[in-house]
């Protein structure tokens, strides 16, 4: 199907994008397109207006502080992954970056997209959940628990854009995936943090309303941090996902592997093995 007629529009500044969409009120933003250009493709979607924001300077780079490392909204997966501050500080996001899709994929798509996005099986949604990230729009903060509401939906409103992300450092985290051999999506991935007394577990590619977080685990984690912790403890399949790659059983299976994998991934760029 090709696509549709629309007008491209490239702000070069966040208040010229504001004044953009304020003025079209049916246009969409295009950061990295992965998403929105096959589902237009597809005629699934049909913005009259797209408003590309990859040439705002302001939304890509990446700083870090004494607690934390704030990541622009249009900086691009392969920045991420190869990113010398990511890579001492959080050494699993650059990992986690890295795995994402193939070269064309991690130099083209952005964070930014892809937690706007929220697909169930992407990478990204489970770090931001699995560090306690935030979201920080054009006008509010809004924390990864109350961000992620379910498949392909945020809080997000229409209008709203993502400019940064701020992922705390954790203490150790680590992360495992079991990827889809084509499109290299988590068929069930597995973030793990601790910081402090917090311990959070994060899933990805298994929930049927999307990234999870997986109390029973974190619990047993926060007492003993190793992957022993998780002997004998499961996911209730009934909320899990179920398609032509796997049933919510085998899912629920992967979870518990992934999770002792990501154990064993802790400290390491290593996102999957």
């Amino acid at each position: 199907m090709a696509l549709q007629p629309f007008r491209l529009l490239r702000p070069t500044s966040l208040a010229e994008a504001k004044e953009l969409r304020a003025a079209n009120g049916e246009a969409s933003f295009l950061s990295g397109g992965h998403t929105l250009l096959p589902t237009m493709k597809q005629g699934l979607a049909r913005p009259p207006v797209v408003i590309d924001l990859t040439r705002i300077d302001s939304l890509r780079g990446i700083d870090a502080s004494a607690n934390a490392i704030t990541i622009g909204a249009t900086t691009l997966h392969a920045d991420v992954a190869a990113s010398q501050v990511v890579r001492t500080k959080i050494p699993v996001l650059a990992g986690l970056a890295g795995s994402i899709g193939d070269r064309h994929v991690r130099n083209r798509g952005t964070i930014g997209g892809s937690l706007a996005n929220n697909d169930p099986a992407a990478d990204y949604p489970a770090a931001a959940l699995g560090l306690g990230a935030t979201i920080v729009t054009d006008r509010r903060e809004l924390v990864a628990d109350d961000y992620f509401v379910n498949l392909f939906e945020t809080a997000l409103a229409p209008d709203e854009m993502i400019t940064r992300i701020v992922f705390p450092t954790p203490d150790i985290a680590g992360y495992a995936k079991f990827r889809h051999p084509a499109s290299r999506y988590s068929i069930a991935g597995v973030f793990v943090s601790r910081k402090g007394a917090d311990v959070r577990v994060a899933v990805t590619g298994a929930g049927e309303r999307g990234v999870f977080r997986v109390t029973a685990f974190e619990q047993a984690l926060a007492k003993d941090f190793r992957a022993e912790a998780l002997e004998g403890l499961a996911v209730d399949p009934s909320g899990l996902l179920e398609d032509l790659i796997a049933t919510k059983e085998y899912r629920a299976h992967l979870i518990h592997v992934m999770a002792r994998r990501a154990l064993g991934n802790l400290g390491t760029t290593q996102s999957y093995k």
